[in-house]
């Protein structure tokens, strides 16, 4: 398959619903304005909830009339739909049952049997969907007049852009509220900015993709269009992940399904670190925002682990089991793209210098990157990315061991509000066509190292600093473009400069102390 070099905006300026860049935008403001006294927290799945039930509904509508056109009996075959990937809706669930009723007393009672409903038709919706929409404390006159809202979303487009349509309108929402929510919001949000540098880097055409900490689902989001704007086929790629925070699978679980991206998520309360449910799986793609520096990860009770290949992680900090577990889930050739604190960089507690050591010395670690501050929702923890790759020599791109690539985007990047920076699309584009010509990508172009962004360093440099990763060391100053004078020629007039300000200095002193003098003799005077 050929690799485009070239960054593509996926984005549509405009379409026929009116759906152009601030369309989501200004939807999801309309909707906060309904949110009245409701908590972000709270908010978020009664608004999410319904969008991806008008989103099945629809897809479901669409298949149901195809289908009468071609065999009425098919029509109402739930398998039909199911082998399409469409979710089965019963007639009292669908979305134009609940419009009609929006203004009913109600409508509370008559959304949650339809969640209802449409759970006991499909087992992988099972546990999944929001019920509690008749609850005394939900305003039903703000429920009637979410749905109008709802209502009006791609209801011009046709068939698949119409879902692309309610798929945007999903993604906008979790973004919108993760900013809301604030800290709680980023625990289940990574910021598409930073969730499309690690897939336009690692470029996940083919295989399987797995996070083991997925959130709401948005790095599988995130790859699947990219397969698409690349022109690849959605069916070449493999999605698996694993959630600890049940709220938080049942927003990647409706997330995936809006897309109509096929998953394999699980759960469980324990983790990925103690109930691993994918353990015998080895990934292509690795793609992870772990929660940063968590501490309570219950690392005492895994002192003896097999994924510990480059050292037992401290008890106090999952950094370096992260790394590891993700690492141990690595394919043979497989890469890995990781979003943690800068701290991992460079800490020497508790053996975390050991480890970065073992695994640089191991030839695992391929690049890194210091990211800019104010990305992200949940923290102003300045953070990084990690890439590791299992076997650097090969992997249809040029050897690289014994080299680590650093990049540093701390300049780049543009604030969106008060609070919180995004990186461009050309900054996204610049960053992944630095690493892909590094990695000797066909039609990436020549590698260059460019000061005060990117170098290319050898592991005998990387000792020579304790092995500390920080791109800053090595990248070194940013060259100043307007002055390309020698220093030679600039010396002169800096050297008489500075000899004008010496002599300006020694005229001020002795200024000073005449009228120190002047004033020690009136005192003597009096």
């Amino acid at each position: 398959m050929a690799r485009g070099r070239t960054h593509k905006d996926t984005s549509k300026s405009k379409s026929s619903s009116g759906a152009n860049l601030g369309f989501e935008a200004q939807l999801f403001l309309a909707a906060d304005k309904l949110r009245g006294n409701l908590e972000p927290s709270d908010y978020k799945h009664v608004a999410l909830g319904l969008i991806f039930l008008k989103y099945i509904s629809d897809a479901f509508e669409a298949k149901h009339a195809a289908l009468l056109a071609e065999d009425p009996e098919a029509a109402e075959d739930p398998d039909e739909y199911l082998a399409e990937n469409v979710f089965w809706v019963p007639k009292d669930a669908r979305w134009s049952h609940l419009q009609a009723n929006a203004k009913q007393p109600t409508i509370g009672k008559l959304i949650d049997d339809a969640m209802i409903a449409i759970e006991a038709h499909n087992a992988s919706l099972k546990g999944v969907l929001p019920k509690d929409y008749n609850r005394p404390a939900l305003n039903k006159v703000m429920l009637g007049e979410l749905i109008d809202l709802i209502s009006g979303i791609a209801m011009h487009e046709e068939g698949g852009k119409a879902r692309d349509v309610l798929g945007r309108v999903y993604e906008y929402f979790l973004g919108g509220f993760a900013g809301s929510e604030g800290k709680r919001g980023g625990e289940f949000y990574t910021p598409s900015s930073v969730v499309r540098v690690l897939v336009e880097m690692l470029e996940p055409y083919k295989g399987r993709v797995y996070d083991p900490c997925c959130g709401s689902g948005g790095m599988f989001v995130q790859s699947e269009k990219f397969v698409e704007t690349h022109g690849g086929r959605i069916g070449d790629i493999a999605i698996y992940g694993q959630e600890s925070n049940y709220t938080t699978w049942r927003l990647a679980k409706m997330n995936l399904a809006v897309r109509g991206i096929d998953a394999d998520i699980r759960w469980n309360n324990e983790g990925s670190f103690h109930k691993d449910e994918l353990k015998d799986l080895r990934f292509d793609t690795i793609l992870a925002n772990p929660p940063f520096n968590i501490s309570d990860w219950g690392g005492d009770r895994l002192r003896e682990d097999a994924r510990w290949k480059y050292g037992t992680p401290p008890v106090g900090n999952a950094n370096y089991a992260w790394l590891q577990h993700i690492l141990w889930h690595l394919s043979p050739t497989g890469t890995a793209g990781v979003v943690l604190a800068n701290g991992s960089m460079s800490s020497m507690q508790s053996g975390e210098g050991d480890i970065r050591r073992a695994m640089v010395d191991g030839d695992v670690v391929d690049c890194m990157i210091a990211l800019p501050g104010q990305l992200f929702y949940s923290t102003q923890i300045p953070a990084c990315l990690w890439f590791l790759a299992r076997n650097k020599a090969n992997h249809g791109f040029r050897d690289r061991r014994g080299e680590v690539l650093f990049i540093d985007t701390r300049k780049l990047g543009h604030l969106v509000d008060r609070t919180r920076r995004e990186l461009s699309d050309e900054d996204i584009a610049r960053i992944a066509a630095t690493y892909h010509a590094w990695r000797g990508e066909k039609d990436a172009g020549e590698y260059q190292d460019v000061p005060g962004f990117c170098k290319s360093a050898k592991l005998e440099e990387i000792k020579g600093h304790n092995y500390v990763l920080t791109p800053g060391r090595y990248v070194g100053a940013a060259v100043d473009d307007e002055d390309n004078t020698p220093f030679i020629d600039r010396y002169a007039p800096l050297r008489a400069k500075l000899a004008e300000q010496f002599a300006a200095a020694d005229q001020l002193s002795v200024i000073i102390r005449e009228k120190l003098d002047g004033a020690i003799a009136s005192n003597l005077r009096e």
